[in-house]
């Protein structure tokens, strides 16, 4: 089911927000500043790509610099991605083919919102440790 749903995913929107987070990590990585917040946007596009059958924990060695990290990501980027994530799910949500896309697009706010600190895992193995 989730492979019949990443697929309806991908045609619909994955591969859009795809290219979006990989042209933003592409721009964010031309600094040495920028380059951990690339990275996070190549993470994020990659979730954006194939979400179903995924999830995002937190890291256990994530300190203070990804939570400087997260607030000016949250403060300059973060913020307007989960709003267009959250107008883009009730969207999807209107009908009933969409609501799982919908639903798709609410869990990528999290991550989208403070993605320094987090780890994308498969969802049958949400505990698992490195």
């Amino acid at each position: 089911m989730k492979t019949i749903l990443n697929v309806i995913w991908l045609v619909l929107s994955g591969f859009w927000l795809f290219l979006g987070y990989l042209a933003a990590g592409l721009l964010l990585c031309v600094t040495i500043i920028g380059i951990p917040f690339g990275l996070a946007a190549f993470r994020i596009g990659v979730y954006a790509l194939w979400p179903f059958g995924q999830t995002v924990v937190d890291r256990r060695d994530a300190g203070a610099p990804s939570c400087v990290g997260n607030v000016l990501w949250l403060v300059l980027a973060g913020w307007w991605l989960a709003l267009g994530h959250v107008v883009t799910g009730v969207v999807l949500c209107v009908t009933i083919i969409g609501i799982p896309l919908g639903i798709a697009n609410f869990k990528l706010i999290p991550v989208s919102l403070l993605p320094l600190g987090k780890e994308i895992v498969p969802s049958d193995r949400p505990f698992a440790t490195r």
